[in-house]
């Protein structure tokens, strides 16, 4: 099968028993490609849960989808149980076309008029009726705010699936970066009970959650293996939202052991485009951003648990507040990894915790260095990569200077900046070849008034962090 010539791609079956979810997808009528996600210890799902779980899991076999579908992108998608509900829909079109606009961009493909989820035909009944896939009344099943591939809760104008009592008790995804190390001590520092939760096996992630002395989660995925396959034929490869496929996973998770709140560690600036192209904005971390949490969120309490949260605790600050933040937890100093080549499916990691090439390495050795001493940084990277010229390529792109910022999860262009004016005004800083470059070369060009560090420092007011834990926030600023 050549998967870039596929008409359709369809998915065809999700279940689960014992721990095991079994997500099953193919393209045309070809061999299903059969992903299997495990959920360690499980318990039996309890009655009152059973709608909600269900519900969850369908949401997480239609997310997952989008690491399947980009192999081929034909140009129909199909659901062999039936057509969605507008809610749902509009769930996955924004996640699969914003979530891929990076795929798209660097394939050049327009995604625009191929992803279209199958929706259900318009229905003349009653507000608070609804239809099931056959066509069949379902009296107030919209009343309960559920839309499960069958209908769409907004003609109601009602929200909320019912509440079902969770624990009041926290997952926080662990990813061995500094974000989400700031977002555990955060919760602790107000006695909140949490888990730390975290997909795949990683060993460096294993040891960071280990430290953190919470409760441990660690949750498998093990993709199909037809996809690699597909890969080696030719298929279309690149980024996908894996913050999203993450956070499905996760509402199933939060249901199965009992959880009211998924807490996430990304920033306000996960929500700025990396460019734009061809008028679509084009953001790396489009899935960590604020529309999507928005739109999870809403989607978890029309049809999941009135009283699941979603949400981003870090979501009012900056990536230099929050690097701020974890320049004060100096037990994390040496076991903390952001290099995403530490964390790749395939292909060479680095020798130690820090490449040093990377954009990720790059921005968070600038972020922390207006914060730490500099022979504490030096000592954590193993190196001073502003006094490098050959890194000269990799800075520019991060403070936006003749090159936009990386596909990567970093900071914004002006918020590096500002902290590279920092160092550009500090002895100890100021001769480092790049730093000296960029006093010369750079700065002339900037407005000083614009370079402040002070504003970046400053939360926002836009979030969707739960009241119980909204105490938390202190810790940060």
């Amino acid at each position: 099968m050549q998967p870039r010539l596929t008409q359709v791609f369809r998915f065809t079956h999700c279940r689960y028993a014992d721990g095991l979810a079994e997500l099953g997808y193919a393209f045309d009528d070809g061999e299903e490609l059969i992903e299997k996600i495990r959920f360690p210890q499980a318990p039996a799902i309890p009655a009152a849960r059973r709608a909600a779980f269900d519900a969850a899991l369908k949401l997480l076999h239609l997310v997952a989808g989008v690491s399947y579908y980009k192999a081929g992108v034909p140009p129909k998608i199909a659901l062999d149980d039936g057509p969605l509900g507008d809610a749902t829909a509009d769930l996955l079109d924004a996640l699969y076309l914003h979530g891929l606009a990076e795929f798209a961009y660097r394939n050049k493909l327009d995604l625009r008029s191929r992803i279209a989820f199958p929706r259900l035909s318009p229905s003349p009944l009653r507000g608070d009726d609804c239809m099931d896939a056959g066509g069949r009344a379902m009296p107030g099943a919209i009343a309960e705010g559920r839309d499960q591939g069958v209908a769409s809760p907004q003609a109601s104008g009602r929200s909320a699936a019912p509440k079902l009592n969770l624990p009041k008790r926290t997952l926080v995804p662990i990813g061995g970066g500094k974000d989400s190390l700031v977002a555990v001590e955060a919760i602790k520092s107000i006695g909140g009970e949490a888990t730390a939760v975290w997909v795949g096996n990683s060993p460096l992630i294993a040891a960071c959650a280990e430290q953190t002395g919470l409760p441990r989660l660690n949750i498998q995925r093990d993709l199909a293996p037809g996809l690699f396959e597909l890969n080696r034929q030719g298929a279309w490869n690149g980024h996908i939202p894996v913050t999203a496929v993450n956070s499905a996973i996760l509402a199933v998770a939060a249901i199965l052991y009992g959880y009211d709140s998924i807490a996430f560690a990304n920033e306000r600036s996960a929500s700025v485009a990396t460019l734009e192209y061809e008028g679509q904005q084009i953001n790396h971390q489009w899935s960590k951003g604020f529309a999507f949490e928005t739109m999870l969120g809403d989607w978890l309490h029309r049809n999941v648990a009135a009283d699941l949260d979603y949400c981003s605790l870090l979501r009012p600050y900056s990536e230099l507040a929050i690097t701020r933040a974890f320049a004060r937890l100096t037990p994390y100093f040496d076991s903390f990894s952001s290099c995403n080549r530490n964390f790749r499916l395939l292909g060479p990691k680095p020798a130690d915790r820090w490449c040093g090439q990377c954009p990720k390495c790059h921005f968070v050795f600038l972020a922390l260095a207006p914060f730490l001493p500099k022979p504490r940084l030096l000592a954590i990277f193993g190196r001073n990569l502003l006094d490098d010229e050959t890194q000269t390529a990799g800075f520019d792109a991060l403070l936006e200077y003749q090159d936009h910022k990386p596909f990567e999860c970093v900071g914004e262009g002006a918020e590096a900046r500002a902290a590279m004016y920092a160092l550009s005004q500090r002895p100890e800083w100021a001769e480092d070849a790049l730093v000296a470059r960029f006093r010369s070369e750079i700065l002339p060009l900037l407005k000083v008034g614009e370079l402040a560090l002070e504003p970046w420092l400053e939360p926002s007011l836009e979030h969707r962090v739960p009241s119980r834990l909204q105490s938390a926030l202190a810790m940060i600023g």
